[in-house]
């Protein structure tokens, strides 16, 4: 035996080094290009929903009819969270899911519920803050989730923290 010999003999070696030799010759990895679910039939079909439910709730809320536009924003929620679910959800999807927190946040504000109103104006505050590219719109949307959690927090430092000031209490189930 010779002194570089490791105990294998030449054909184990041999074996070995044609072996690593291969396994870099295997067929690439497939890359599977992700699929842009935003332009499936659903995906509009749902949005088209939330559209339009945004509005039937809105309508109630001003019509004096919590109790049916409550109703609607809890029919719409799973809608919104599939819409925005998806790896890039468009613009429209983000401005309907958007609408929705917002009228829930005001509901919850007339209620005195400060601090989940200011909860929902947070979420569009990030929504807003974070959009790219930045449009007049998400602008705007921006300024009136800022100034609804401003409207909160005036709210909750001027309530005594009692039951019915809305303070630490959660609000009713829709």
């Amino acid at each position: 035996m010779g002194k570089c010999d490791t105990g294998y003999p030449v054909t184990v070696r041999l074996f070995i080094i044609v072996a690593l030799v291969l396994t870099g010759c295997g067929t690439p990895p497939v890359t599977v290009t992700p699929q842009d679910v935003t332009t499936e039939t659903w995906y509009r079909q749902d949005l088209e929903q939330l559209i339009a439910m945004n509005v039937k709730a809105l309508s109630s809320f001003h019509d004096g009819k919590a109790d049916d536009a409550a109703a609607l924003i809890q029919q719409g929620e799973p809608l919104a969270s599939k819409l925005l679910g998806v790896a890039r959800p468009t613009l429209a999807a983000m401005q309907a899911a958007s609408d929705l927190d917002d009228l829930y946040g005001r509901m919850l504000l007339s209620n005195r519920h400060y601090e989940w109103a200011q909860f929902q104006f947070q979420k569009n505050r990030a929504r807003w803050k974070y959009w790219k590219p930045e449009t007049p719109d998400t602008a705007h949307r921006l300024e009136v989730a800022e100034a609804a959690i401003a409207e909160c927090e005036r709210g909750m430092s001027g309530a005594s923290g009692g039951i019915g000031h809305g303070r630490n209490t959660k609000p009713k189930k829709r």
